[in-house]
């Protein structure tokens, strides 16, 4: 495969760098919150509110992020992302299983029975 080819698809951890540039802000405003955990409804909250309305970054050699609170999507590529005729590398629940997943972030809605 050429270098241009390897850059078109996302590996994991090109999809988990995607993930935490949108969710930066998530990190900033509401990270002192994890350890304690999350219910669904407010980490949905949390991330709407850091997404914004939209957004992203990119440059040379970077890749490409945009992302929006509404549907708690976000798109990222090597190239340009055209978020219109693309769709989400991340979506509604997915966002929120990722972020629960690179984050940590417990919730306490469905705590663990005790084993010992």
């Amino acid at each position: 495969m050429n270098i241009e080819a390897a850059k078109t698809v996302l590996s994991q951890k090109d999809r988990e760098v995607v993930f935490r540039i949108a969710t930066k802000g998530l990190v900033h405003f509401h990270g002192s919150r994890f350890a304690d955990g999350m219910t669904d409804k407010e980490l949905e909250d949390a991330l709407v509110s850091s997404l914004g309305i939209f957004g992203g970054s990119g440059g040379p050699d970077r890749l490409s992020v945009s992302f929006k609170g509404a549907g708690l999507k976000i798109w990222g590529g090597w190239d340009v992302v055209n978020h219109v005729t693309k769709p989400p590398l991340f979506q509604g629940r997915e966002t929120i299983a990722m972020a629960r997943e690179i984050y940590s972030i417990p919730d306490p809605d469905k705590s663990q029975m005790q084993l010992f």
